[in-house]
């Protein structure tokens, strides 16, 4: 399974309802499940993203899936990055000219 870092900022709709974002990220977590998506953590954070969640999927175009379901939800607005654990980057790094 592939890591993948989703950083999500509250549209207006999504900061108006702000009280309901607990119970978005259940329902996050649920859609994540049925499109095949781990969510390991979710977080609420300050600064320049106001959610962060670490998951897991089988492969990008899975977690695009997700992203996609996600924004057209329109409470956040999301980034996705693929993340590498350290054995994945020492066999990247292996493969170097």
């Amino acid at each position: 399974m592939a890591t993948f870092v989703v950083l999500g900022c509250f549209t207006d709709q999504g900061i108006r309802n702000a009280k309901e974002t607990t119970k978005r990220a259940d329902a996050f977590r649920e859609l994540a499940k049925k499109v095949g998506v781990t969510v390991r953590d979710v977080y609420w954070t300050l600064g320049q993203f106001d959610i962060v969640a670490i998951c897991e999927a089988p492969d990008d175009q899975t977690a695009s899936a997700l992203a996609f379901s996600i924004g057209a939800l329109g409470n956040v607005r999301t980034q996705t990055l693929r993340a590498f654990a350290q054995a994945e980057m020492g066999s990247i790094l292996g493969k170097m000219a």
